[in-house]
């Protein structure tokens, strides 16, 4: 929704992570999570092949904060300050009150909390400072991570919408999530 207004910088911590700006410094990390096949292997994007692709993420994530589309985070350890993962909401519908979320993470990091200590945190900023009311996710039906990392979460699966995808010439669903306000912490 171009013209909407910029996001103001924000930066998320909880007890291991620090959620904060895509800056131009992550591309290497970013370039690596998501040239992984297997990382990239339910999104709707083929896996990245070159590092101009990560450099076009991070210019994208900073245009998106300004004109007030997306707001993305960079997922780092805050141990050592690694990024090993992003987490984002976009797809604003302003009036509605509500967002999509997406999040991906480094495949090493997979099996430790990381990415639902994250997206709590992100949740918590979505219904807090951002006041929305309902937050979407799109997920690949045969991601069964994701769909347990959603419903742990307290997202409840809605639909489905048959053959919504084509990522490198392979045929997907969508199996459609929510989360209401008044759900989170209930």
């Amino acid at each position: 929704m171009s013209g909407d207004p910029p996001f103001e910088p924000a930066t998320l911590e909880t007890e291991r992570l620090v959620l904060r700006w895509i800056v131009p410094s992550d591309a290497p990390a970013l370039f690596a999570i998501y040239a992984d096949p297997v990382v990239a292997r339910y999104l709707s994007r083929p896996a990245f092949t070159e590092m101009a692709q990560a450099d076009k993420l991070v210019a994208t994530a900073n245009a998106c904060y300004a004109d007030g589309n997306s707001v993305n985070f960079a997922v780092e350890r805050r141990d050592d300050g690694m990024v090993i993962g992003t987490c984002m909401l976009f797809r604003f519908h302003r009036e509605s009150r509500r967002a999509e979320i997406g999040y991906s993470l480094a495949r090493a990091y997979w099996g430790k909390g990381y990415m639902h200590e994250a997206l709590q945190a992100l949740i918590d900023y979505a219904f807090g400072p951002l006041g929305l009311n309902r937050i979407e996710a799109d997920i690949d039906p045969r991601n069964a991570n994701s769909s347990k990392s959603l419903e742990r979460l307290g997202f409840k699966e809605e639909g489905v919408l048959r053959e919504r995808w084509i990522v490198a010439g392979e045929v997907s669903d969508t199996a459609y999530y929510g989360l209401l306000r008044k759900e989170w912490g209930a």
